[in-house]
C-alpha cells in the first residue's frame, strides 16, 4: 500500500514528498511539495539521552511553507518497535532550552560607602550572585522490506530494510515520493553499514501552527543501542542551500560529550557587555557565535553548556525536573517513570532534587553542505570550568577562560554591570560590590531562538567591554569611578 501525505520533521535525513515536486533546503533534509510553493526549515534541535550503548533520541524542527504533506526517512541502527517511538508536546524542548541557552545576567554596584560599613559591621558577609537563587553543585524484488509498521500519536511509521541503495530508491519512488538528485549516493553508506530506514508521515491538518503561522510538528522520540553515538547527517547535504542551525543536547549520567570528528571550540563566556545588549541579546550572541565559529572555518562544533541537571547559577528557569529526566528518556533507561508535573520542589538557597542527576551538554552548530561533510559522531569529555563567578559578582576566571575541573560547571555567560553614579561621601570607599536590581525585579534573561536571530545588526567590538584577542576584541575604556 502506498505511502502517503507524509511529513518531514527533522534531523539528519533526506526528506521526499508524495507527488512530484520542487525540492526545498531543509536543516538537515528536504521539504519537497505538491506545488511550487518555497518550503524552509533553518533550525533542529536534538536531545541524545545516552546510558551505555542505549541512546533515547528526540528531535524537533521548525519547518515554515504551505499546508500540504511531506516525508521523513531517518537512517536508525535497529528495526524499532511501537513501543520504542512515542509522540512529546512541542514543549518538551523549551525548557531544557531555556536552562542551557546563553543567559545575560545584570549586577548592580552598591554604595560604596554603605558597603564599607557593612564591612566593617561584619567582615564575613557574603553577597549573593546578582538576586538569583545560589545553587547546588554536585519491497519485494527491489531488495527493501517493510520490517515494522504502525501509528504513533499523529505519525504513521514504517521501518524499511534495503540490500541495495539503487532498490530503496527505487522503492520509494514506486511509492509516489519525488525523490532528490543524488538521492541513492547519499543512501549507499547506510544501506551498507546495514542501516534500517525510520518513515514517518502525518496528516498535516493534524498539526498545529504557533502565532506566527509556523508549523508546530509534535517531536519524535525513540530508543535503541548502538556502540556509537552519532547523527546521521549526511543525507540533509543532498540540496542543502544558506545556514542551518543545529543544537544538540547530551544527556549522560556522568560525562559531558563533544564531537569525535569535527573541531570543538568554547563560546567565549564571562564576558562584559555594554547596558544595551540586553535589548538585542540574541542579536549579539548570534554575532558572538558567527564569528567563533568562522575563526574555526565554520567546520567547528561550539560547546555552550556542560553542567549537572540538578542545578544551575544562575538559574534562567529551575533545573530540569525528574518528570523532565523520565519525558526525555530516563523512563526507559533508569526505570524513572515520573509524571509530568509544573516546576519542582525548590529548597532554600537554590533548586535542587532528590532524584539521580545528569550532566547536560549543549552542543551548537550552524552550517551549509560546503562546512559538514560527514556524520556527526560524539565522545565523552573531562569535566571543565567556564562561565563562573564569585559570591558579589566577580569574575572567577578571566574573560574566556576554560579550565579542567573535577565536575562540569561551564556555561555561556556575560555581564552587565551598573556602577554606582552617586555621591561618595566617605574617605574609603569600597568598590565592586554587586547586586540585585535595587528595586527587585529579572536579572538573568536567556537567549532563545538564536537560528532566527536578526545577524549583523550588533557590533561586537563597539559592545564587549572585555578584551578576547582570539576574536580580534581589544576591549573598552575601563569605568571612570566617581571621585568625592
Amino acid at each position: 500500500m502506498p505511502i502517503r501525505k507524509i511529513v518531514q520533521l527533522a534531523l539528519a535525513v533526506t526528506t521526499v514528498l508524495l507527488l512530484p515536486a520542487r525540492p526545498a533546503a531543509a536543516f538537515c533534509g528536504f521539504f519537497v511539495a505538491g506545488s511550487n510553493q518555497d518550503l524552509a526549515s533553518d533550525a533542529s534541535k536534538v536531545v541524545l539521552m545516552r546510558k551505555g550503548n542505549r541512546t533515547v533520541l528526540t528531535m524537533s524542527n521548525n519547518y515554515k511553507g504551505p499546508a500540504e504533506s511531506f516525508a521523513m526517512v531517518v537512517p536508525v541502527p535497529v528495526v524499532l518497535k511501537k513501543d520504542e517511538v512515542k509522540t512529546l508536546s512541542p514543549d518538551v524542548f523549551a525548557h531544557i532550552d531555556q536552562l542551557s541557552a546563553p543567559r545575560l545576567v545584570e549586577y548592580w554596584e552598591q554604595d560604596p560607602c554603605a558597603a564599607r560599613q557593612e564591612e566593617e559591621e561584619d567582615r564575613s558577609r557574603v553577597y549573593s550572585e546578582g538576586g538569583a537563587p545560589m545553587q547546588k553543585s554536585k519491497g519485494g524484488g527491489l531488495g527493501v522490506k517493510v520490517e515494522a509498521r504502525f501509528a504513533v500519536g499523529e505519525y504513521d511509521i514504517v521501518i524499511l530494510s534495503a540490500k541495495d541503495a539503487g532498490g530503496l530508491e527505487q522503492w520509494l519512488k514506486l511509492n509516489r515520493y519525488s525523490i532528490p538528485k543524488g538521492a541513492a549516493a547519499a543512501l549507499a553508506p547506510y544501506v551498507a553499514g546495514q542501516m534500517k530506514f525510520f518513515v514517518a508521515k502525518v496528516n498535516i491538518q493534524k498539526v498545529k501552527r504557533d502565532a506566527q503561522g509556523v508549523v508546530v510538528l509534535s517531536p519524535l522520540r525513540f530508543h535503541y543501542e548502538a556502540p556509537d553515538l552519532r547523527l546521521p547527517v549526511r543525507l540533509g547535504l543532498l540540496n542543502a542551500k544558506g545556514k542551518q542551525d543545529l543544537i544538540v543536547y547530551v544527556l549522560h549520567p556522568q560525562k559531558r560529550f563533544e564531537a569525535a570528528n569535527y573541531t570543538n571550540v568554547f563560546i567565549p563566556t564571562n564576558l562584559e557587555v555594554v547596558d544595551a545588549v540586553r535589548g538585542a541579546f540574541a542579536s549579539f550572541y548570534a554575532q558572538l557565535f558567527d564569528e567563533t565559529l568562522a575563526r574555526a572555518n565554520n567546520r567547528a562544533v561550539v560547546t555552550e553548556y556542560a553542567w549537572q541537571t540538578s542545578s544551575c547559577d544562575p538559574c534562567p528557569v529551575p533545573p530540569l525536573q525528574q518528570a523532565d529526566l523520565a519525558t526525555l528518556g530516563d523512563d526507559v533507561l533508569s526505570g524513572n517513570r515520573a509524571q509530568a508535573g509544573p516546576g519542582g520542589a525548590r529548597e532554600e538557597g537554590g533548586y535542587y532534587g532528590d532524584f539521580a542527576s545528569w550532566v547536560l551538554t549543549r552542543l551548537h552548530t550552524r552550517y551549509a553542505k560546503e562546512t559538514l561533510s560527514e556524520d556527526l559522531l560524539f565522545r565523552e569529555a573531562s569535566p571543565i570550568v567556564g562561565g563562573r563567578a564569585t559570591g558579589n559578582g566577580g569574575p572567577r576566571e578571566q574573560p574566556g577562560e576554560v579550565r579542567p575541573d573535577s565536575e562540569n560547571n561551564f556555561q555561556a555567560r556575560y555581564i552587565i554591570r551598573h556602577h554606582f553614579t552617586g555621591a561618595v561621601s566617605c574617605a574609603n570607599p569600597l568598590w565592586d560590590q554587586w547586586g540585585g536590581p535595587p528595586n527587585g525585579g529579572e536579572s538573568v534573561h536567556a537567549a532563545e531562538d538564536l537560528a532566527s536571530a536578526e545577524r549583523g545588526k550588533v557590533v561586537l567590538g563597539k559592545v564587549v567591554r572585555s578584551a578576547v584577542p582570539r576574536l580580534g576584541l581589544p576591549g573598552l575604556p575601563a569605568v571612570v569611578r566617581p571621585r568625592r
